[in-house]
């Protein structure tokens, strides 16, 4: 019981889900990646020459101009894989060509998708590549009968939280490679080896280190010329460095490669991925717990900044660790760059875990010289401040005085974007300026003791409770939420509402058990790919393998999509859409009995336990900490 075991393996289970073993023909290059445009060539920013118009922190009344421009381009770019996707959901009297192409003159009549990854360490990151594997229509067997390939290329925004930070950022930071090239990585890579601790290191050579100390020793110089250049560092400079071995296909993880250099990255420039979106919290230094009303910032590829009403600004990405102030750079401060570094940013989206490498560095033999600097830095910001990364110069100092609490702080501080119990990234995604129509949001958190996704936290008023799902929701089956039409229409005068969200639980057991704990740090190349092909499975049922409702899949995820579609061109939904509604909708009702001996799902196919799933049976530091889930534990749901 418990024994690891290989994707070849699962063969002898008989499944009809294809392994990820290969991609098809359409093969991108993982060794090509984001840019390496830090102006000092290496971690630490430095001075550019401003531009004419000098950086300015702009309103949040709307998207920027950028994005605008990006947008129109991205959608017409979605309108021929979304008449692939759907003519492959099969929809009985449903013409998908006709459909779209009698509207696509007019782009926002057409579905506006996203994807959501909640947070979840290395949890997410393998059950959310698992699911966009299957929306990836390069990845073979993902355009099977009963596949949702296709359903990423038909994507306008991918946004990731903590560890489905991770997997958002790896992605654009090689290339937008597949699930299985990043998976199987390239020669003197240490991609995706999660077999070794990053407090250890790479365990290859090549473009890699060879031992601990010398790896630790490119980190410490890292974050030491940071220091020198002026700023001041955290211990999520060191987490971030370290996370970046993993993550990006570079020597020593891209020191001097930029989130912002994704805007200028050939693939996305032309607007043929979706837009890349990582989120943090605010957090006031000393403030022991993140408020639920917290301001949630944003990266995208141009920006940095938040449409909450409390600060309610955006500032150019490329510029931050310049001195704006009360919303601009004086013409007698320097422009910086470089600041953004790509593994600080993943590593400010995911600084929760700070504390849990912190528990971990006495027992990885951790160089002295690197305790030392981080107890240094512990002594001198408190305990309460181990999670936070350092954004100094504030950007947004002196701007929106009156509603911004960071506004006289000299220091913006940013957490993990899970700590206001908010694990999914969904605030970005139900901006009425983004004007989504659908988001498929990937629950891969721990709420339970048993490290599942249990409903504690939904995003909507509409959403039953977390035992409603459990007690009502048949399983594995998904639950729909049916849109009420007139809840179509509200929000800002003249702005359309926010859009739906399918919630996926990809925490189900299907093939392997992918609840593994967040303190665990390593994973075995097995168990790595069980939990991805997991993830895989349970985004597509199994392939239509498990019942009646399976063989629909594909067929109501369709529906799902055209769902706001449909209202907004006044159409008539295919009797085979009211089928899936019907079926699968929540009823309305509840049952709010508590679940006797917590939540425990089943397992769907048949289940050869990963080695690493042991752990998982004792807890888990995000419950811990109370980091609760904004997903629905019963499949799939549509709110409005």
């Amino acid at each position: 019981m418990h024994s690891s075991f290989s994707l070849l393996s699962l063969a002898s289970l008989a499944l009809a889900s294809p392994s990820l073993v290969s991609v098809s023909s359409e093969v991108g290059d993982v060794i090509r990646r984001a840019l390496p445009d830090s102006p000092s060539g290496g971690y630490a920013p430095a001075e550019v020459k401003c531009p004419s118009t000098r950086p300015t922190v702009r309103s949040a009344k709307n998207v920027s101009q950028q994005e605008s421009d990006w947008l129109r381009t991205r959608r017409g770019n979605t309108v021929q894989p979304m008449i692939d996707f759907l003519r492959g959901a099969n929809i009985a009297g449903f013409d998908a060509q006709t459909y779209i192409n009698n509207h696509r003159q007019n782009l926002t009549e057409l579905p506006n998708v996203g994807i959501a990854l909640s947070g979840g360490g290395y949890r997410a990151l393998m059950n959310g590549a698992g699911f966009v594997a299957a929306a990836d229509s390069r990845v073979a067997g993902s355009t099977d009968q009963h596949g949702i390939g296709g359903l990423l290329q038909s994507t306008t925004y991918l946004a990731g939280l903590s560890g489905g930070g991770w997997l958002v950022g790896s992605i654009y930071a090689n290339n937008f490679s597949t699930v299985p090239q990043l998976r199987d990585g390239s020669a003197g890579s240490d991609l995706w080896q999660f077999s070794r601790s990053i407090l250890k290191g790479p365990k290859e050579n090549g473009i890699s280190i060879l031992n601990t100390a010398s790896y630790w020793d490119d980190v410490h110089d890292a974050v030491d010329a940071k220091r020198d250049a002026g700023y001041e560092a955290s211990i999520t400079d060191y987490w971030g460095r370290t996370l970046s071995y993993q993550l990006i296909n570079a020597k020593d993880g891209g020191p001097s490669y930029t989130f912002s250099s994704i805007s200028r990255s050939p693939g996305f420039n032309d607007a043929n991925q979706p837009l890349p979106i990582l989120v943090a919290d605010g957090r006031l230094p000393n403030e022991k717990v993140v408020a639920l009303n917290s301001t949630v910032y944003e990266f995208n590829p141009w920006e940095m900044g938040s449409f909450d009403p409390s600060v309610f600004g955006f500032v150019p990405l490329q510029y931050l660790g310049s001195n704006f102030s009360a919303g601009s750079i004086p013409d007698n401060e320097r422009c910086m760059s470089g600041f953004d570094q790509y593994g600080y940013v993943m590593g400010t989206s995911s600084s929760l875990f700070n504390q849990i490498a912190l528990r971990n560095i006495s027992s990885e033999k951790v160089p002295s010289f690197v305790t030392n600097a981080i107890e240094g830095l512990i002594e001198r910001i408190g305990q309460a401040n181990d999670d936070i990364a350092v954004y100094s110069p504030n950007p947004f100092y002196r701007y929106n005085t009156k509603t911004n609490p960071s506004a006289e702080e000299k220091t913006l501080t940013l957490v993990d974007g899970g700590e206001d119990l908010q694990n999914m990234p969904l605030h970005p995604l139900i901006q009425p300026e983004r004007g989504l129509d659908v988001i498929f949001a990937v629950d891969s958190s721990a709420d339970t003791d048993n490290n599942f996704p249990n409903a504690t936290a939904p995003a909507s008023p509409v959403v039953p409770d977390a035992e409603t799902f459990i007690n009502k929701g048949p399983e594995p089956a998904p639950d729909l939420l049916r849109v009420r039409p007139q809840k179509l229409h509200h929000g800002r005068p003249g702005q359309r509402a926010p859009a739906a969200a399918h919630r996926v639980r990809a925490l189900m057991a299907y093939t392997a058990w992918g609840n593994v704990s967040t303190f665990t740090m390593s994973y075995s190349d097995a168990d790595r790919n069980a939990i991805i092909q997991n993830g895989f499975n349970v985004a597509t049922m199994g392939n239509g393998t498990t019942g009646d409702m399976s063989t629909k899949w594909r067929t109501c995820i369709g529906c799902a999509v055209l769902q706001r579609s449909m209202l907004k061109t006044n159409t008539t939904m295919p009797a085979a859409c009211q089928e899936c509604f019907q079926s699968h909708c929540w009823d309305g009702t509840t049952d709010s009995r508590p679940i006797a001996g917590g939540y425990q799902p089943n397992a769907v196919i048949g289940i050869q336990e990963t080695s690493a799933g042991v752990s998982s049976r004792a807890g888990d530091f995000n419950k811990v900490l109370g980091l609760v889930s904004a997903v629905v534990a019963s499949g799939l749901v549509l709110v409005i």
